[in-house]
């Protein structure tokens, strides 16, 4: 299986269970993400994210984009698009 460096975490939201990443392409809501970093390593499909709250479908390269993540990650973890 193939994977893309995606982008990264900046922030995350412990109490929400989400995650803000700066992404380096295009994603979009039914991809398979994989989280990277400290001794976290899961992967999930992308249900839903948002743009500064508004619901979207697809993001691209240099977009913040919010989205619920299942575990607790931490700014610097590393996001792979699954391919």
């Amino acid at each position: 299986m193939a994977e893309k460096l995606i982008g990264q975490v900046t922030h995350y939201f412990d109490k929400l269970g989400v995650a803000v990443l700066k992404l380096k392409g295009t994603i979009k809501v039914g991809d398979t993400l994989r989280f990277e970093g400290g001794e976290i390593n899961f992967e999930q499909t992308m249900d839903s994210m948002q743009i500064d709250r508004k619901p979207v479908n697809k993001a691209k390269k240099g977009d913040d984009v919010g989205m619920k993540v299942n575990e607790k990650v931490r700014p610097g973890y590393r996001v792979f698009l699954v391919k």
